[in-house]
Parts: structure tokens; sequence; C-alpha cells
């Protein structure tokens, strides 16, 4: 096994930051040596305090030269544009990135198009996108990761192993539900417990971002381009995921047994037998895929950890592939049951 790497997190006080540093501090090929917010003068137990006892570090105004310094990689658990600043710093002093947000996960046009002018081009073409069962050879050579949004995970790992079969002229419809921590920690009306209580509701029907995100890897993949109608839902859990996509088969297929013969060889892909729920893969790193077919009408269900497949453990499998360890090293595999 390659020596052990020194990696830091910038953006420690949020929900991923949180994951991947419950991941990092029992990694045995990872040692956590920095930790930063954009004001830092804390400390990790003073954010979280479920860490108490756990983890004693101090949290640091971040600092490029100061992560180049300490890590050989570092996380970037930032909101989009912040990250690309730092980004560029760092790749440009020899540092390995694995950036969450959307700062390099695209194409700069639809980028720009749908986030804002982007600050770091010279670097956008050498990132490789994190979804690791299609990019695992490349991620082994980059020093930029890319971490997929959660709905595009959870999307494109259910959809992709059908695109070959499907309509291209029919529409692809994407309905999907996530938990309230995939909008992060800041306080919103929406984030209100009266108004998440009891409730379920559409946000940015049809006009989120993320549909540009799937419908430019699917094309990605397969050379095909797909009409992706997205709408999201918030649904009053605190975590998980569920996305059910629809679309038109032109030939006849076996849904399960495509998927099985596709994922054979992905250990975190479960393919199952009846309807997935997102109970199953909470805490984990699996995402687990169901489908079926009426005529050529075809269903496909996947459910992700929205926090941990959806971010964080998926930064974490792609840092270990960039740093030569075993895919699976430290990614949870235990749910949250019951």
């Amino acid at each position: 096994m390659p020596s052990r790497k020194n990696v830091g997190i910038v953006g420690a006080s949020g929900y991923t930051g949180l994951e991947l540093v419950k991941m990092l501090v029992t990694h045995s090929g990872f040692k956590l040596t920095y930790l930063a917010t954009t004001q830092g003068d804390t400390t990790v137990e003073a954010l979280h305090p479920s860490l108490v006892d756990v983890v004693s570090l101090p949290v640091e105004k971040a600092d490029v030269d100061t992560v180049a310094q300490r890590c050989d990689l570092v996380f970037l658990a930032l909101p989009h544009k912040a990250s690309m600043g730092f980004a560029k710093g760092l790749l440009e002093k020899g540092v390995k990135v694995v950036d969450l947000s959307a700062d390099y996960r695209l194409e700069l046009d639809t980028y720009e198009e749908n986030y804002c002018p982007h600050e770091d081009k010279a670097h956008l073409d050498s990132a490789v996108y994190a979804l690791v069962e299609y990019y695992r050879d490349a991620l082994k050579k980059t020093n930029l990761a890319a971490g997929p949004g959660c709905y595009p995970t959870a999307t494109l790992l259910g959809i992709l192993p059908f695109i070959p079969y499907m309509d291209e002229s029919a529409p692809l419809f994407v309905d999907a539900k996530s938990g309230l921590s995939g909008a992060g920690k800041k306080l919103s009306e929406f984030g209100h417990y009266v108004n998440m209580n009891d409730n379920i509701f559409a946000y940015n029907p049809l006009k989120h971002r993320h549909a540009p995100e799937i419908a430019e890897k699917i094309e990605k993949v397969h050379g095909v381009k797909m009409n992706v109608n997205f709408v999201p839902h918030l649904i009053p859990a605190t975590r998980g995921e569920l996305v059910s996509v629809y679309g038109v088969l032109k030939v006849d297929i076996d849904p399960l047994e495509v998927l099985k013969a596709h994922y054979k060889n992905d250990p975190f892909i479960r393919i199952r037998e009846t309807p997935v729920d997102i109970k199953s893969t909470a805490g984990t790193h699996f995402c687990d895929i169901y489908a079926a077919k009426n005529g050529n009408a075809l269903f496909v269900s996947s459910a992700i950890d929205n926090l941990l497949r959806g971010a964080s453990s998926q930064a974490l499998a792609a840092a270990n592939l960039m740093c030569g360890y075993d895919e699976g090293m430290g990614l949870p595999v235990i749910p949250y049951m019951p």
C-alpha cells in the first residue's frame, strides 16, 4: 500500500465537511492534518459538538500556502465560485484536489450558463468527473476530481445502463426527492420545521441546474443527446435521496438483467429485486437500483445517502483512487437502520 497521505478539508463547517471528518479520522491511508473555513479561529468540536471526545483539531482560516505545506490532498467542501479560487492556487502548488462544488464538474459553456463566469479555465479540462463507476481509470491519473451533484449521481447511476436501449427522441423525466440536509445548513424559509414537517413540495421544477449536468454526462458517456426533464422535491427527512426516472425503450430488454450485467464488477452498486428505499442506503456509500418496464415504458429507481454517496463518500472514493489506495478504503457500508 502507498505511504500514508496528509489530507485537509476546506469548508469543514457544513454537513459534507462533517461527513468527511467522520470518515477520515479512522482512514488507514489518510491522516487529517488541516481543517479550515473562510473565518477560522475555532475548533472542530465547536463546529460539530457531536465530535467531542472523538476528534480534537483546530479549524483555521483557509489559506492556500498553509494547505500546500501540510497536505498532499485537500477536499474542498465549499459553495460554487468559492472553490475555484482555492483549487487554482492549490493545483499550481502540486496539491491534489477533490472538489465537492459544481466548479469543475461541467463543460465551460454549461457551467457559465447555469452558475457564473469561470475563474480557472486553465484547469477545467484536466478535471475528472468523480462518478467512480464510469471514470475509475481516469481518476487514478488526475490531480483534480470534480464531485457530481447528489441528484445527478443517483440519476446517472440508475439511467446510464439503459441509454443504448432507449428512444432518443422521447423525453426523459426525472422525479427526484431528497432529505433536507441536501439544502445545506444555511437557514431558509422552506427549511423551517413548520413548513417541512408532514409536507413535500417541488422546487425549481424543469428549471433546476442539475438537469443540464445530467444531460451533459449522458452525452459524454453514450454520445446521445437526451431531453432531460428534472423535477426535484424536498421531503421531511434529514437525509436520503430517491430518484425515479421514466423513459421509453426502443428494444425489448429485461431491465434487472441489464443492471446486473452492467454493474457486475461494481461492489457499491446493489441491484434490488423490489423497489428501493432511502433508509437502506442511509449512512452508506451504496447506491441501490431497481428497474421495471411496462411494454416500452421504462421505470428506474435509485436510492443513495445524499450526504455520502451524493457528496462526501464519493469524494473519498475518488481520493482513494487518486492516491493509489483501494477504492473502498474507509467507505461506510453499515446503514442507519431502523
